[in-house]
């Protein structure tokens, strides 16, 4: 499982021409969070990505969104599982499938809820527009 953090001021997705989810914390600052889910992970690996999303210290003043608070928005992203060692198209091969990869999704989702935070998302399988304003900027690749 991977995914990329990026501390922002803002974030949204947007599917259809409908905002479906988004995040707002000019002061604090929120966390985008884009999640893929590959065919090797163990069962538990979810847990360890919620614990790394609430509590790595990437907010500004070295907090966590824990500390403060912030609104996390998850957006699951398949592509991050692409390998690109070989050749010029990436293969898509490590990445579960969806009907393996949307109930993880929601775990996370659901297990950063149940830790007190302000939690939105993506449309999981949709095409999505993903809007952002990065603070700093700050992004963290994490890898469970």
């Amino acid at each position: 499982m991977k995914a990329v953090l990026t501390r922002v001021k803002k974030a949204s997705v947007e599917v259809d021409g409908t905002i479906v989810g988004s995040i707002d914390a000019p002061e604090t600052c929120g966390i985008l969070a884009l999640v893929g889910v590959e065919r090797s992970d163990a069962d538990d690996a979810w847990q360890t990505m919620v614990r790394k999303i609430a509590s790595l210290r990437i907010l500004p003043d070295e907090k966590s969104a824990s500390d403060v608070n912030a609104p996390i928005l998850v957006v699951s992203q398949f592509t991050l599982a692409g390998k690109t060692a070989k050749g010029r198209r990436p293969s898509w091969s490590e990445a579960a499938s969806g009907s393996e990869a949307e109930p993880v999704i929601n775990k996370i989702v659901e297990g950063l809820r149940a830790e007190g935070l302000h939690v939105e998302t993506g449309q999981f399988g949709a095409m999505m527009e993903v809007s952002s304003i990065n603070s700093g900027p700050f992004t963290v690749l994490v890898e469970c």
